[in-house]
């Protein structure tokens, strides 16, 4: 499954300096508001150590990690929803992707042009909640006049999808965002099909150092259980190519803070990796956390779902413990599961099909 991720914000929080430190491309940048007019996308890999080791192991001749798209779209500004600051053009873009990160500015720079009058981060993200919501009323106000006429006919569906629309409409009206509201599973199923803004999951990311952070910002994202992170983007994009080594020599994580930004994604949008692998190719592939083997197999080929037999499994350390898929073998590790064997994160998967 393709992965999508948005990075929204206000002008000139840093949000096109984070999208150029993940993809490595060069996107235009100014200091300016605006400036990202149509969004910048770029697929890059999902870093992942299991993939190597695999590759390693099997001497595969390609390897072939996950991989994320992620969307830097244009600043939003109060009154987006009715079209200030080109708005209408921007959060039309954010449909279509599976998670948001919202970018908010901690740093403190005069030099860089803050459309606010304030360092505030709560306060922009009290902007952006209020600009998708305002927004997804629209979408949801539209949808309650078209259904009004099968309601009046009797049609079950229609009254459900009528009351989850309501409901819906009276959380936004009171300014809560959709993803931080406890809906039942039925309620988001049918609400999910209109590509709700405030539906979709979301990471917030304070761009600041550490000891920028603001206290009551942090406490009050910890006091809500939302996810956060907190990353000086600039410095991060600067140690973009450094080694862990080198990250470390610098006083930084060995880990790149950005690596932890995509495996957040994983996290919130309930994601997890199996893989292949052999001599022609090791491959990562990404599934829904749940998946059975056969939806596994179709996402290597639709086929491989529709014509399914069995799976041959085994995790993917037991099987470098055993020096390869042959000696594993052997050894009785790999099992043979059927079509409601649940995938799980790190397993090695080969599906047996008529296909």
């Amino acid at each position: 499954m393709a992965l999508k991720i948005g990075i929204v914000g206000l002008p000139n929080v840093g949000k096109s300096t984070l999208f150029e430190t993940i993809t490595k491309k060069q996107v235009d940048k100014e200091n300016y508001p605006f400036c990202t007019i149509e969004p910048n996308i770029g697929v890059v890999a999902v870093p992942d150590e299991r993939a190597d080791k695999l590759a390693e192991l099997n001497n595969s001749a390609k390897k072939i990690y996950a991989t994320v798209e992620f969307v830097d779209i244009a600043g939003l500004v109060k009154g987006a929803s009715r079209g200030e600051g080109l708005g209408n053009q921007f959060l039309s873009h954010i449909r279509e992707v599976n998670a948001i990160v919202y970018v908010l500015r901690g740093f403190k720079n005069d030099k860089i042009v803050n459309t606010l009058s304030k360092v505030d981060p709560m306060y922009e993200k009290e902007v952006l909640d209020a600009e998708l919501g305002l927004k997804d009323l629209d979408t949801i106000n539209k949808r309650i006049d078209s259904v009004e006429g099968e309601v009046r006919a009797g049609n079950k569906e229609a009254e459900k999808e009528m009351n989850a629309l309501l409901k819906a409409k009276g959380l936004l009206e009171k300014g809560l965002v959709l993803a931080e509201q406890p809906l039942e599973q039925e309620e988001r199923k049918i609400l999910n099909t209109y590509q709700l803004l405030t539906l979709k999951p979301r990471i917030y990311l304070l761009n600041c150092r550490e000891e920028e952070a603001s206290v009551e910002a942090v406490e009050e994202l910890k006091k809500r259980n939302l996810l956060y992170l907190v990353v000086d983007i600039l410095m991060e994009y600067e140690a973009a190519d450094f080694t862990p080594q080198e990250r470390e020599s610098f006083n930084l994580s060995p880990q790149s803070e950005l690596n932890i930004l995509i495996g957040k994604a994983y996290e919130i949008l309930d994601l997890i990796t199996f893989f292949t692998t052999g001599e022609d190719e090791t491959r990562a592939w990404t599934l829904k956390k749940g998946g059975k083997a056969p939806e596994a197999g179709g996402v290597i080929h639709s086929d491989f779902e529709k014509f399914f037999i069995k799976a041959e499994v085994i995790n993917w350390e037991k099987l470098i413990k055993a020096g390869g898929l042959t000696k594993a073998r052997e050894l009785g590790l790999i099992r043979t599961e059927g079509k409601d064997y649940i995938v799980k994160d790190g397993d090695v998967i080969e599906i047996k099909s008529n296909a």
